[in-house]
């Protein structure tokens, strides 16, 4: 007898889709495929095609509305707008948090919070010290942020000896961090600010909130002022990325309708749902259409963002951004450039440093309390994994240098991320040694 519960008949495409489906939907999967992009990138990049793969994301490519225009290089295109896309789902995962999950809540969350404030401020000041005066300073942000997809990835590989105070610990820091990166790229890395572009933006910031009082449903609506707001941010000066955060913040986590009145809907409707009492066609349609709308907006619309947005982030975004940003030729002895050891060091060492003292800190004044499962050991293998800065590393690195420097952070992002990603893992077998059986 078939395992499968469902009592919607499966087609024949379900068989090959539905393993896909399973992968997609395992969170750790998704840094596999960032690895993976990253690799091909370092490859191509390091051979003879490297010159032809720099040239491909250069090329301009825009759109044009009568006399709109908007052109920008692929790379720009990617870190503008798709990165949005990336932060607009990270804007949806802050709010789901803050509100309802492992930040609500002074006593959950001050662990977290007190931990990624650490593993901000001290790679921040190990960077400056090492880079003080020198032209590589401004990346000072670089080693401030963490990679939520390879964290996750390894503990998935791991396994079950970790503890889920740890991962909830983990994924919660990084919530927090996430917000700091936000707030080191609009008040760090923003340019003149144009006030006009500004107002324009708030003005359709205006709008989406009228749009949602008003009940409008029709995502296409969103979907376009969330292009306005994007754009007039992006003229203004303020990173266009912070538009993509905005919206997500803005976004309703309540659903339309509850699930009692959803409930009352489909009963309603069962004996025509039975075939009992079609007056006609339209009668049917109606009654369908009826329910299929109450099943759809009895949904937050953060939670089908957030749900739908997640597989195209993790699969497609962040690979694509990997693909374009980590392309980087390099020597060995660029190891040994002073803004890579800076951003080493920062990753490395600061990451730990930071989030285990402030915890420390927090712990001590009595402020919050360990996970249950988790000691000081794990905290320092999970301080390491936060040494995993890649992604956003990458994306802060791109506003605070160029050329040649950027070059060099980015071999100190890829460098520092590898060694912690391997002394982090090393310290968490040891604090959790593998069970006998």
């Amino acid at each position: 007898m078939s395992k499968n519960n469902s009592k919607i008949q499966n087609q024949p495409i379900d068989t090959i889709i539905s393993p896909l489906v399973k992968f997609l939907h395992i969170e750790s999967a998704s840094g596999i495929v960032l690895l993976l992009a990253t690799i091909v990138a370092l490859v191509i990049a390091n051979s003879s095609f490297g010159s032809l793969f720099h040239h491909f994301w250069e090329q301009i490519i825009g759109i044009q509305f009568g006399s709109f225009t908007l052109k920008m290089s692929l790379h720009h295109w990617i870190n503008d707008l798709l990165m949005a896309i990336f932060f607009f789902v990270v804007g949806l995962e802050v709010k789901r948090e803050m509100m309802v999950g492992e930040l609500n809540g002074w006593e959950k969350a001050s662990l977290p919070i007190f931990g990624a404030i650490g593993g901000m401020l001290a790679p921040a000041a190990i960077y400056l010290f090492m880079q003080s005066g020198q032209p590589g300073a401004t990346g000072w942000g670089i080693p401030m942020a963490t990679d939520i997809a390879f964290v996750v990835g390894i503990i998935a590989v791991i396994g079950k000896r970790i503890p889920n105070g740890l991962r909830v610990f983990l994924l919660s820091l990084a919530i927090a961090d996430d917000i700091g990166a936000i707030l080191v790229i609009a008040i760090g890395y923003s340019g003149n600010i144009d006030l006009f572009s500004l107002l324009y933006a708030a003005v359709f910031i205006g709008l989406f909130l009228v749009s949602i009082k008003a009940g409008v449903r029709n995502s296409v609506v969103y979907i376009f002022i969330a292009f306005l707001v994007w754009y007039f941010v992006y003229k203004s000066g303020i990173h266009a990325t912070i538009a993509g955060v905005i919206i997500g913040l803005l976004t309703p986590l309540e659903p339309q309708i509850s699930e009692n009145k959803l409930g009352e809907v489909v009963q309603n409707s069962l004996g025509y749902l039975r075939g009992e009492g079609w007056h006609s066609k339209s009668h049917r349609y109606g009654m369908l259409k009826e329910v299929e709308q109450a099943a759809r907006i009895s949904i937050s619309p953060l939670e089908r963002f957030e749900t739908g947005l997640h597989p195209w982030v993790g699969f497609f975004i962040m690979p694509i951004f990997a693909l374009s940003n980590a392309g980087v030729a390099f020597k060995i002895s660029d190891f040994s450039n002073p803004i890579a050891l800076a951003v080493v060091a920062g990753l490395v060492l600061g990451k730990p440093i930071g989030i285990t003292l402030f915890s420390l800190l927090s712990v001590k004044l009595g402020i919050s309390k360990l996970p249950e499962g988790v000691n000081w050991g794990a905290i320092i293998g999970g301080g390491f994994l936060a040494g995993i800065g890649f992604t956003m590393a990458l994306f802060i690195g791109g506003l605070a240098l160029e050329s040649d420097l950027l070059d060099v952070a980015k071999v100190g992002i890829l460098g520092g991320s590898f060694l912690a990603a391997i002394i982090g893992s090393i310290v968490l077998l040891f604090v959790f040694p593998k069970k006998a059986a």
